[in-house]
């Protein structure tokens, strides 16, 4: 039962009769745009192919059966297209996704030293978004953040301050990212004398950083909160939410970030 309201939802079949049924009903109806019709159609299409590929799973726990769907899917985009490039995107048999790729001399993650042969990722996705809201079952504001340094090539900070106590608890990764030709920029104020001197102290001593401080305590308020980690593999990730670089914000506090990915 369609409720009154704004929509912006596709026109199916069904969808069709059931606003035919409703005659005394006011409709407005657009034409998909043509610039925009690519990622509307295909966000329709995703919510379909989910659909169908938990159907499948439901009825054989072999991932054999989904990934067998997705390439008939694929195989008729080829077939429409009469594009070979779709033929190399079947998934292969084996239903895997590649995780990491990294030289094993590499001298920032030191894999196959010291009984390590894994590499660190954070918790969340890198592919899809994620909400932190402080809650103990989620993975605490810092310790992901760890993680995102110790696997991304650049790092943009945006906050309105810095405690030391905040960032202590990122500065032996940040350390080690510097040190080994990764690249800070990190852009804070002095608003309210909140940011600690230390704290930019320290960070003047990292390698391959860059600090701007804004004293315009008059005029504007800088007020926002993002953590941008950049990957040359595409999987780019940033926070964005209410959390400055202190420590009660990074871990104990009720503080609500969405993680969004490239």
């Amino acid at each position: 039962m369609l409720k009154d309201g704004l929509y912006e939802k596709v026109v199916s079949d069904s969808l069709s009769d059931e606003l035919a049924s409703l005659p005394h009903k006011y409709k407005e109806l657009a034409a998909i745009d043509k610039a925009e019709a690519a990622k509307i159609l295909a966000q329709y299409v995703a919510a379909i192919v989910e659909r169908g590929l938990k159907a499948v799973r439901d009825n054989s726990e072999d991932i054999a059966s989904q990934v067998s769907l997705v390439n008939e899917i694929i195989a008729t985009v080829q077939e429409k297209t009469q594009e070979q490039d779709f033929s190399a995107m079947k998934v292969d048999e084996a239903g895997q996704q590649l995780l990491a790729l990294y030289d094993r001399q590499d001298s920032i993650l030191a894999l196959g030293t010291k009984g390590k042969d894994k590499v660190d990722r954070p918790e969340t996705s890198l592919a899809q978004s994620s909400l932190f809201t402080g809650a103990v079952h989620e993975p605490q504001m810092y310790t992901e953040l760890k993680k995102e340094i110790a696997s991304c090539n650049r790092i943009d900070m945006l906050v309105s301050f810095i405690k030391w106590s905040g960032l202590r608890l990122l500065m032996d990764e940040l350390q080690h990212f510097t040190q080994n030709g990764g690249k800070l920029r990190i852009i804070t104020t002095s608003y309210m004398g909140a940011t600690d001197v230390k704290a930019i102290k320290e960070l003047s001593k990292l390698l391959n950083t860059e600090i701007k401080v804004s004293y315009d305590t008059q005029r504007t308020r800088l007020h926002a909160k993002a953590y941008v980690f950049y990957r040359d593999t595409g999987y780019t990730t940033a926070y964005i939410g209410s959390s400055n670089l202190s420590q009660a914000a990074m871990s104990s506090g009720l503080e609500w970030n969405v993680k969004i990915t490239a």
